[in-house]
């Protein structure tokens, strides 16, 4: 029996990628959208073959049908919606950044736990199994001791100045938009959390004082680092490299997938250069997979919301290091 997704916005992310990749799971079906616009909630369900349409975000959560609700709003409404949901009896799947700070994060992780519903942070990119693959072959020891990791995620969208992106109040910037990446998959492949965070940013008048492009690190354990970059006002790059003591890793397409040969990824060894193939496969699909295993059979999630919380935590240093121009220290917890 498969799960009933309800989709709360008709938002681009949700329209291109989230939905159908619910469509392509194996336990998804997509049951119902809501906009603040009913003609606009029919017209996209009628575009996506979806069987129910609302006009009012209050009345896709009255549904009883509906078990689950993704959450693709601005980034300042998700705290709200995602708790509204919650305790109107769903399970919710939140784009990210999953709040606009950590306290925000943990008002979220309370409910969770007063209603007994799960949350779950959208960052697709983790549950393509490359980022196993790639663990296997860190563990093996084939690059050595890990010294550093780099991280780039960058687009050029400065022109469109009524983007969402480019309002602060909402949580506007690249930290909060694509700069997450970088730093979760940090945090993931270095199975720990970073203690302190110095960034630099380009904060443009033009877009509402966000940061348009940031440059940063991250200090791990034992010296290591994550160097990583993000930016909307500049040309597109996504990728990722593992640095080891005897050899490397590089993932062209580290967070984006395209289910072609753009997903593979290379290791740089001592016996030279090495592509590792990795399926085909939709992203966004075994995301919702997931979270269907977990609500059927209550299996634990790879990402609770406690990891969530960790992630906003580095966010919210390095947000404060970029507006003071200093290094700042990341509360353990």
């Amino acid at each position: 029996m498969s799960i009933k997704w309800g989709i709360l916005s008709t938002a681009t992310i949700a329209k291109n990628a989230v939905i159908p990749g619910i469509k392509e799971s194996e336990a998804g079906e997509v049951y119902a959208i809501a906009s603040r616009s009913l003609e606009n909630a029919k017209q996209t369900a009628e575009e996506l073959v979806i069987p129910n349409a609302y006009g009012s975000y209050e009345a896709l959560l009255a549904d009883p049908e509906i078990e689950v609700v993704y959450v693709p709003l601005p980034n300042h409404l998700h705290k709200n919606w995602a708790i509204k949901a919650m305790q109107a009896g769903k399970h919710v799947l939140c784009e990210k950044p999953i709040a606009l700070d950590a306290k925000e994060a943990e008002e979220m992780a309370t409910v969770s736990e007063q209603t007994g519903k799960i949350i779950v942070e959208a960052f697709m990119y983790r549950y393509h199994p490359r980022y196993q693959m790639i663990q296997k072959v860190i563990e093996s020891g084939e690059i050595g001791d890990i010294r550093g990791i780099h991280g780039t995620f960058t687009f050029n969208s400065a022109a469109n100045k009524e983007n969402v992106r480019f309002r602060k109040a909402w949580g506007g910037g690249s930290i909060y938009d694509i700069g997450v990446y970088p730093i979760s998959a940090a945090r993931m492949l270095l199975n720990e959390e970073p203690q302190a965070a110095t960034v630099h940013a380009l904060f443009s008048k033009e877009h509402d004082d966000v940061d348009m492009m940031a440059s940063g690190i991250l200090e791990f354990n034992h010296g290591v680092a994550l160097t990583f970059d993000c930016g909307m006002w500049a040309a597109g790059r996504n990728q990722l490299e593992i640095l080891g003591t005897k050899g490397r890793i590089e993932v062209p397409s580290a967070f984006v997938a395209h289910q072609d040969e753009k997903d593979h990824f290379q290791l740089h060894s001592q016996d030279g250069v090495k592509e590792i193939t990795v399926p085909h496969v939709n992203q966004y699909a075994l995301q919702a997979d997931v979270i269907a295993e977990s609500i059927r059979t209550g299996a634990p999630l790879p990402y609770p919301i406690h990891d969530a919380i960790l992630n906003m935590r580095v966010v919210d240093a390095c947000l404060e290091s970029a507006d003071k121009r200093q290094r700042i220290e990341i509360m353990e917890g």
